[in-house]
């Protein structure tokens, strides 16, 4: 019987050590040649699998495939498309079946967030209902940090240290222009419903005094009053203040402040900048000079300061994912158990794709001080060990990081052509 080869996706908005998953995966498989065939990968996601856009990852050097653990981006293409159920569109599942059972498809690893968990859930139920067997591993993924179960999802420490670093560098500048100059300084991070990514600029904090200022998380509703008089009060002690804002803040009528009122591909709420709604808050209430940094695609894409815990994490699930196919497993996710705080301990557990589908894991209410400004001392015993270590990628004689990129060689196509 001909060995099963695998195909492997990335999903959703990509992170600074993705391909660090992909490398586990690709480096891990080919390790186990006797009992898996070839690896295919995904060209933009779930929609390279539904348009038979596979990429022949067998095409690419051994050290190009190393390379992708240093190198940001989504090195396969990424997308943002949910599936719907088997009931809505049972044919977008037959195209899957018929894409997997043209390449011998027996595995299939999708890397992602809680959507891509979900659309993973799916497609690990459809093998019994379709008759063709398929061993479907979600690999987790997503700088918000907010699926369930796992301590941490690979991608977040990455960016955590880069905001931490962010908001610390921004406030010396602040600082030591503040007495004739800007006296507010706004950094907006992601975080839709979650505040994790806001949180971790807390950590830039050494000593009482220290910036960020104020920390907005979408768990806490916004309070103009409260906010303002934080605002002054730091100004007037410290001659500046710095904020870390969350894009998903809300109003106390529910509403995002940065709303755009347009949508995403997942139906969420297309956010549309709310530093600049608080910065201008700031001006019109207070009078004070502002500046304001939106961190948005820099965040998730600066590789060149990854934490090491994550960049080790990240590699770890990929393998594990891989693992998992071989001892015959289907419908799981491989997730991170923190074993130990002091010192640091982490291991690779297994988690049911059911139970992390489509549920969100928030910011617990003791990891915000009670003024809803900033993290407590819970929170920084969660976020230190993550941020801790570098990862630096190799530099070139230009001085500039030594990024990948794969030659992307699409395998030939056997079906007729895919139309949504």
């Amino acid at each position: 019987m001909a060995r099963k080869n695998l195909l492997y996706a990335q999903s959703g908005g990509v992170t600074p050590v993705i391909n660090a998953t992909a490398c586990g995966v690709i480096e891990t498989a080919r390790n186990h040649r006797d009992q898996i065939g070839k690896v295919f990968a995904a060209k933009d996601g779930i929609l390279g699998a539904l348009r038979e856009d596979l990429i022949d990852t067998s095409k690419e050097t051994k050290s190009v495939v190393a390379g992708l653990r240093h190198t940001p981006g989504g090195a396969f293409g990424s997308c943002r498309y949910k599936l719907k159920s088997i009931e809505e569109n049972l044919a977008e599942y037959e195209r899957l079946i018929d894409v997997f059972a043209a390449h011998n498809i027996g595995y299939f690893l999708y890397n992602g967030g809680g959507d891509s968990a979900d659309t993973a859930h799916k497609v690990s139920q459809i093998g019994k209902k379709l008759g063709y067997p398929i061993q479907c591993i979600g690999v987790p993924k997503t700088i918000d940090n907010d699926l369930p179960i796992t301590d941490v999802c690979p991608g977040f420490p990455s960016v955590a240290k880069y905001v931490a670093v962010s908001i610390m560098e921004a406030s010396l500048d602040v600082m030591s222009m503040a007495s004739s100059s800007t006296k507010v300084f706004i950094l907006e991070v992601m975080g839709r419903h979650a505040g994790w990514i806001a949180a971790a600029g807390g950590m830039a904090q050494r000593e009482t005094g220290d910036p960020p200022h104020i920390i907005l998380f979408p768990e806490v509703t916004f309070d103009e009053a409260a906010f303002l008089a934080k605002v002054e009060t730091s100004v007037k002690k410290y001659g500046y203040c710095s904020i870390v804002v969350s894009e998903g803040v809300k109003n106390p009528d529910g509403q995002f402040l940065a709303d755009a009122g347009t949508r995403d591909a997942f139906g969420h709420a297309q956010l549309g900048g709310v530093a600049p709604v608080v910065a201008n808050l700031v001006k019109s209430k207070l009078g004070y000079k502002y500046h304001w940094a939106v961190s948005d695609y820099l965040q998730r894409s600066a590789r060149h300061i990854a934490s090491k815990v994550d960049a080790e994490q990240a590699y770890a699930v990929g393998k594990a994912a891989v693992d998992y196919c071989l001892q015959g497993k289907s419908g799981v996710m491989p997730v991170i158990e923190r074993t130990s705080d002091k010192p640091f301990r982490w291991k690779i557990a297994e988690a049911k794709l059911s139970k992390i589908a489509n549920r969100e894991k928030k910011m617990p209410k003791g990891f915000i001080t009670r003024d809803g400004f900033g993290i407590t001392n819970r929170c920084r015993t969660y976020l230190e060990p993550l941020i801790r270590g570098e990862d630096y990628p190799p530099y070139d004689k230009q001085g500039l990081p030594k990024y990948v990129r794969i030659k992307g060689i699409l395998v030939n196509k056997k079906l007729d052509e895919w139309s949504a």
